[in-house]
C-alpha cells in the first residue's frame, strides 16, 4: 500500500479502503456531478428530515440516464458485492431487468426505515464515517464498555484459511449447533450448494440453526438444494421475515433461519 505498512490503514478510516469504500467514494462522486451531495444526509434530526432527503435529492438520482446505465452493467455493481449471480437474480426483480429499482428500493430503506442515530450502517454510506458520541450510536464491538469482554475472549477465535465445506467435513456428526452462511451461497454453484449443506446435515447437532443472507428476497434453497437435504431442516419463515424487515444495512433483500428437524 504505497509503501506504507498494512495495519497504519486502520488509524486512516479502514473503510475507505477496499472495494466497499472505493465504490461509496465513486458513487459519492458520481452524485456530486448531478449536484447532489450524499454526505448532506447527516444533517438530517429527523426521521421526517431523512425522507425529505431521499425524495427530493436521492430518488431523482436513477431516474437519470447514466446512472440507469451503470446499474445495469454487472461489472459496474462488484463493488457492492455483487457477484453475476446475484446480479441476474436482483435484475429479475425488475421488469425493465436493472438494478436502478432495486437499489432505489435498498436506498429508500437505508435512509428513511430507522433513525439515523440508531444506523451506523448509513453513517458509513453517507458520512463515510461512524458517527461521534453526540451523534449516533458505535456497532456493539466498538463500544468502549464492550472493549474489554472482547479483548478476554481473543482465545476463542481461531481463523481457518480454508473453505466451510471442507472444515465441516474434519468435525464428528452432530457436533455444531450454530452457522452463519452470509451470503457466500449466493455465489455458489448447485453442487457447491449440495457439498456444503450434506456436511451442514451431517454435523448439525438436533435443533442446530443455520442463518444466512440473499441478495434477493427469497431463499434460494427450494429447487436447488436436494429434497433429501432440504427435508431436514424447517424453515422458520416468520422470524425470518420479521428480522430480515430490522436489516439496517438495507443492501440483502432476505434473511434466512433454517432449524434442523429433530
Amino acid at each position: 500500500m504505497a509503501g506504507r505498512r498494512r495495519i497504519g490503514v486502520f488509524g486512516r478510516n479502514i473503510y475507505r479502503t477496499g472495494l466497499l469504500g472505493r465504490f461509496i467514494a465513486a458513487s459519492h462522486l458520481l452524485a456530486r456531478l448531478h449536484g447532489v451531495n450524499p454526505a448532506d444526509f447527516v444533517e438530517a434530526r429527523s426521521m421526517r428530515e431523512q425522507r425529505q432527503f431521499f425524495d427530493d435529492k436521492l430518488a431523482p438520482l436513477f431516474d437519470r440516464p447514466i446512472i440507469r446505465w451503470i446499474t445495469g452493467r454487472k461489472s459496474s455493481l462488484f463493488g457492492l458485492g455483487i457477484p453475476p449471480q446475484q446480479f441476474d437474480e436482483l435484475a429479475s426483480l425488475s421488469q425493465e431487468k436493472s438494478l436502478a429499482q432495486v437499489l432505489r428500493h435498498r436506498l429508500e430503506k437505508l435512509t428513511c426505515h430507522f433513525p439515523l442515530r440508531e444506523n451506523y450502517f448509513a453513517w458509513q454510506a453517507f458520512g463515510r464515517r461512524y458517527p461521534l458520541p453526540h451523534e449516533g450510536e458505535l456497532p456493539p464491538h466498538l463500544q468502549t464498555s464492550n472493549y474489554e469482554t472482547i479483548r478476554n475472549h481473543t482465545d476463542r477465535v481461531t481463523v481457518h484459511h480454508e473453505s466451510f465445506t471442507d472444515l465441516l467435513g474434519r468435525k464428528p456428526a452432530s457436533s455444531v449447533d450454530r452457522y452463519v452462511l452470509l451470503d457466500a451461497q449466493d455465489w455458489m454453484a448447485d453442487r457447491q450448494l449440495n457439498d456444503l449443506w450434506s456436511e451442514i446435515t451431517r454435523t448439525a447437532a438436533p435443533g442446530a440453526v443455520v442463518i444466512f443472507r440473499t441478495a434477493a428476497e427469497a431463499s434460494i434453497l427450494p429447487g436447488r438444494l436436494s429434497e433429501a437435504l432440504l427435508d431436514q431442516w424447517h424453515y422458520d419463515a416468520e422470524t425470518s421475515s420479521k428480522l430480515g424487515a430490522e436489516d439496517r444495512s438495507a443492501i440483502y433483500g432476505g434473511f434466512h433461519i433454517y432449524r434442523k428437524r429433530a
